[in-house]
């Protein structure tokens, strides 16, 4: 296939001060969680980007310094730390990638857990986390010291090979941006005040950089241009604006965003695709210099708009070079029904916020790279004669049947229920999570091409079908279901008086049948079900009270960066909501909720209550076929049945993708002996005495 004239504007090369990329795809800066913890997995990842055909691969923010130190992302302290950034160049390059590096100082965002250094901000405050810790108000001399950190970083930055050294002064979390917003700098001397004052340091930081660097390496910087704080911060319409104007020519390149991850990163349940166009249009107005900004572009002829209206120069992108990292490649050659379409749903960011290698709901490839040596868009030939019966149709079903067929096995998927997709059907009808349905849709397509894939709906396998099927591997992936007791992470018994009350589940709501009246939406799951149910609810003219044991609603979306938005939502559309307050008891018309941290209970009226607490594996067809023993299943052919996903072990969708391909990849998803992965060993030297000889 060839892709038509109109995306040629995409594969344009463009200079970037020194430097050229080949195109207009531009994987901005983005955090992944392995960092300096797991270089190679992360040189990989940023590898594999390259070959799918990313004209600039940028690293995640780097440190340029122990004062400001990101527990988990990489660093360029000293010399010491080139030789892992250099693993990321180098496969970069390999594939004719140019490399940006962000070089970062976190100032006043981070407590030092590591090096125990007092953290320090433009102006005395806390510092942003739970730690009680307070960053000193920097003298003359520390700004002297920090731009000499951030001048040998770029220096270290171009020996390890980088093309593109970043100023980093957005996301609300780094000296330069802070010392740009009035909220954060409270300076009266000419650091402070005005807004050239504030600025100072972001012009200085630049041409220190491009002093430095500059006549081989572009310098780019990455700035907050609004920080949608209204008249306290930086906004688009007056000094985000101003700060373009004031400092438009001295970068190379000019990479615009807006606050912090919960809006520009944020979710699809809040914003839809290219919502940041609005925020940045400006800025091509008052510079010459080439603009890169992102806004989950996913949509070909949204990029070229993009790039036609004079909005971008280049197609910034994170979540959608995770969720496909040959996005470019696949637009290149026509292969539009081949994207993997980030679903926004932020799953990459929260497990990095937790301090784990990021994972996608789209792509199970995605940080195993390097360690299972898993490739996106290929997968190795079958090496057995079997053939594989799937029985479940949901995103672990879907997923293995399309990676076993690509390996070339004859499989059979069948489906109890009329249409395929499972959960990511039922869920994307929900509010909110319509772009769930990709989950399914792209599996489809590629499924659909497969001559040894036999897909059937309306098919309920039970034990004697599957012995009658005639496939030796049988993945039974069948799902879960939701609980009705009210058994969760906090009540480990059922709830007192249910049989008392209309009890409703997740699985009801999605069935359409519906409660009315007062509704008790009692959530113990804290992840986006219960806060989309209550929408869904509060729409259909049900009086909702929203009940959690944990004192924020939603508690696990503050990993995905979209807590304070559902939190508000629910708030807005709930008639009360109560936190810390767990489901105790149940009597006619009457619903009990208990204080997690008193036992004092408050008496609410409830017509109804929708449990969201949990579910339950769905696998009484593995426990069925297993229990036949080894003899009968040989005798039927079968050498092996394995559960996947959901029935396995029920989590999110992501889990379930993951747990399908692994199934696809080695027939099994069982627990071994040896660790099924590699891992990044760093050998101790155990003839070195502890401490060393002369420490004090």
């Amino acid at each position: 296939m060839s892709r038509p004239a109109r995306f040629d504007i995409l594969f344009e090369p463009l200079r970037i001060g020194p430097v050229t990329t080949k195109n207009r795809f531009y994987q901005v800066p983005h955090c992944n969680g392995m960092g300096r913890v797991h270089p190679s997995p992360m040189a990989a990842m940023r590898g594999i980007k390259a070959e799918g055909g990313w004209g600039v691969v940028c690293t995640e923010q780097c440190d340029i310094h122990y004062s400001g130190q990101h527990p988990r992302e990489l660093r360029l302290w000293d010399a010491q730390d080139i030789p892992a950034l250099a693993r990321a160049t180098d496969q970069i390059h390999a594939h004719g990638a140019l490399a940006g590096v962000e070089l970062a100082h976190n100032g006043g965002h981070v407590a030092n857990l590591e090096s125990r250094a007092v953290p320090i901000a433009p102006s005395l405050e806390a510092t942003r986390s739970l730690i009680p810790s307070t960053a000193r108000a920097m003298d003359k001399n520390d700004i002297r010291d920090f731009r000499r950190w951030h001048r040998h970083a770029a220096l270290n930055a171009r020996r390890a090979g980088f093309d593109i050294v970043y100023i980093y002064a957005g996301h609300s979390m780094t000296l330069p941006i802070n010392f740009l917003s009035r909220s954060r700098n409270k300076r009266t001397d000419e650091y402070g005040g005005s807004l050239e004052n504030r600025a100072r340091l972001l012009r200085e930081l630049i041409e220190d950089t491009v002093e430095a660097v500059g006549d081989t390496c572009a310098v780019a910087v990455r700035f907050c241009v609004d920080e949608m704080m209204g008249d306290r911060g930086i906004t688009a319409g007056a000094e985000g604006y101003d700060v373009i104007e004031m400092l438009g020519e001295l970068p190379d390149l000019w990479d615009v965003n807006i606050s912090n991850m919960g809006h520009d990163g944020a979710t699809a349940r809040f914003e839809q695709e290219g919502w940041q166009e609005k925020y940045v249009k400006f800025v091509k107005g008052v510079t010459t210099k080439p603009v890169v900004g992102v806004g989950r572009f996913t949509s070909p002829d949204t990029m070229v708009s993009m790039l036609r209206s004079g909005t971008l120069d280049l197609i910034g992108a994170a979540r959608p070079s995770i969720a496909d990292p040959f996005l470019p490649t696949k637009i290149e050659q026509g292969r539009f029904d081949d994207i993997r379409e980030c679903i926004g749903c932020n799953i990459c960011l929260a497990f990095d916020s937790m301090g784990a290698p990021m994972r996608c709901t789209q792509n199970p490839t995605t940080g195993e790279e390097w360690r299972r040596g898993w490739h996106p868009e290929t997968i190795p030939p079958k090496d057995t004669d079997d053939t594989i019966l799937v029985v479940g149709g949901g995103p672990a079903g879907l997923e293995a049947a399309r990676g076993l067929g690509q390996r070339g096995y004859e499989v059979i998927l069948c489906e109890a229920g009329r249409e395929l997709g499972g959960r990511a059907t039922r869920e994307s009808r929900l509010p909110g999570l319509a772009t769930y349905g990709r989950v399914r849709d792209w599996r489809l397509e590629q499924l659909k091409r497969m001559k040894n894939v036999q897909l059937l709906p309306g098919n309920h396998v039970t034990a004697d079908l599957a012995l009658e099927a005639g496939c030796s591997v049988v993945g039974v992936a069948t799902g879960a279901t939701w609980r009705n007791n009210g058994v969760g992470r906090h009540l480990n018994e059922p709830v007192p008086g249910l049989r008392d009350v209309a009890v409703f589940t997740p699985d009801d709501i999605m069935d359409g049948r519906l409660p009315e009246g007062r509704v008790v939406i009692y959530d113990d799951e804290h992840y986006y079900m219960a806060t989309v149910i209550a929408e869904l609810l509060a729409d259909a003219g049900c009086e909702v009270v929203f009940a959690t044991p944990e004192p924020v609603v939603a508690a696990f979306t503050q990993f995905t960066a979209e807590q304070k938005r559902v939190q508000r939502r629910v708030m807005e559309r709930c008639a009360a909501v109560h936190t810390s307050a767990a489901l105790a008891r149940v009597e006619p018309g009457t619903a009990f909720l208990a204080c997690t941290y008193t036992g004092l209970e408050t008496a609410v009226t409830a017509d109804a209550v929708v449990l969201s607490t949990g579910l339950n594996p769905q696998d009484s067809l593995y426990q069925e076929l297993t229990g036949l023993g080894t003899e009968a299943l040989e005798e039927a052919g079968i050498r092996r049945v394995v559960r996947v996903g959901d029935s396995l072990g029920p989590g999110i969708i992501a889990a379930a993708v993951h747990s399908g391909h692994l199934f696809a990849r080695t027939l099994d998803t069982g627990l071994t002996d040896h660790t099924p992965y590699r891992r990044e060993n760093v050998t101790p030297d155990w003839d070195q005495p502890f401490p060393p000889k002369g420490a004090a």
